[in-house]
């Protein structure tokens, strides 16, 4: 439904020019939960912003549907702009308007009737869970309420698209996970496609089927969210997915020389990854009883993405060397990831 199309956009600033998007060609299919993630300075911002033209890029098509957005005739493009819905860190609402006033604001100049506008506003209302709050004004509300009001109000003009710019980084970890939540419901209720900007790969792992990388104004990675936890190939995204995951604390454990990893002759470390959606086999207790290995797990890392169990294990496992070898390959075979973190097989 999104396609960008080799777009780039610069930016002079202090006589210097600012490579904010550098050449990206991407496609965000329909009624999906797609993330952009990457750190400050990105251009992931820039780059959703060219979806709507709040950005206009320097070259390159950005095309909505069957629709050229960026060849658009100024009359036109306001037009297009009522099927994109945005939603802000800040909230960005009238202080001096009612809740109920503020998400009939995009109304105002349409053809709908006083009692139609009225209507549309409560079933928002319901919609978002705030119909309590109908009458009362933005500072009575907590910043989550505040944010579902923003989330009501970008829905007003029905848009097929809504995008989340950094949306949930005020909020309280329990808040972020209703607002996420909300999004997800959104998303099945009404088939609408969300595109979530954040440098939080929780939230990604939380509601994103597809996620994107950007890294100085480039794309560096992309795909499937369970492919990319599972496998990711960039530094960057290694990085992003170790945020989530206790798994990487190993190698601080190594560089503190911590007793608990501190290997006797004839042991190693090995650090299990699933990288299939099936992560249900004992797989575990299947080396230690076919290899007659000791598989001490230090610690672990599983949960859902989706419906599919992902994450692994690091352990400490003693045999015979030929042993561990012979299970490290029957591991992979199975499409496991596994990394020897520590080697202590060979007698020095």
């Amino acid at each position: 439904m999104i396609v960008f199309e080799n777009v780039s956009k610069t930016f002079q600033a202090n006589g210097k020019t600012v490579e904010a998007v550098k050449d990206v060609n991407l496609s965000l299919e329909e009624g999906k939960i797609h993330g952009i993630i990457g750190f400050s300075g990105a251009g992931k911002s820039t780059l959703v912003r060219c979806i709507n033209l709040l950005e206009r890029p320097t070259a390159g098509k950005v095309v909505l549907g069957d629709v050229e957005i960026t060849a658009l005739p100024e009359k036109e493009l306001r037009e297009e702009r009522k099927k994109i819905g945005m939603i802000f860190q800040q909230f960005n609402l009238f202080a001096s308007r009612t809740v109920f006033q503020n998400i009939a604001y995009p109304l105002k100049n349409s053809r709908m009737s006083k009692r139609e506008i009225e209507d549309k506003v409560n079933y928002l209302l319901e919609l978002v869970e705030l119909k309590e709050k109908t009458n009362v004004y933005p500072s009575q509300l907590s910043g989550g309420q505040k944010q579902r009001v923003a989330i009501a109000r970008a829905l007003a003009n029905d848009p097929k698209i809504l995008l989340s710019d950094e949306s949930t980084s005020a909020l309280d970890p329990q808040t972020t996970k209703s607002i996420l939540k909300l999004l997800k419901q959104l998303n099945d209720k009404l088939g609408i496609t969300i595109v979530v900007i954040t440098h939080e790969m929780q939230v990604v792992k939380e509601i994103c089927e597809n996620v994107v990388v950007m890294e100085n104004g480039r794309v560096v990675e992309q795909g499937d969210v369970f492919h990319i936890f599972a496998n990711p190939v960039e530094r960057i995204t290694r990085d992003f997915v170790d945020s989530t995951s206790n798994l990487s604390k190993i190698h601080e454990l190594i560089n503190e020389k911590a007793e608990m990893i501190q290997l006797k002759e004839g042991e190693c470390i090995l650090k299990f990854t699933y990288l299939e959606r099936d992560a249900s086999e004992a797989l575990v207790s299947h080396i230690s009883r076919s290899f007659d290995l000791n598989v001490n797990i230090i610690f672990g890392n599983i949960e859902l993405i989706g419906d599919h169990p992902i994450g692994g294990l690091v352990s400490i496992v003693s045999g015979k060397e030929s042993s561990i070898t012979d299970a490290i390959d029957y591991l992979r075979g199975k499409n496991v990831g596994v990394e020897v973190i520590l080697d202590a097989r060979v007698s020095k």
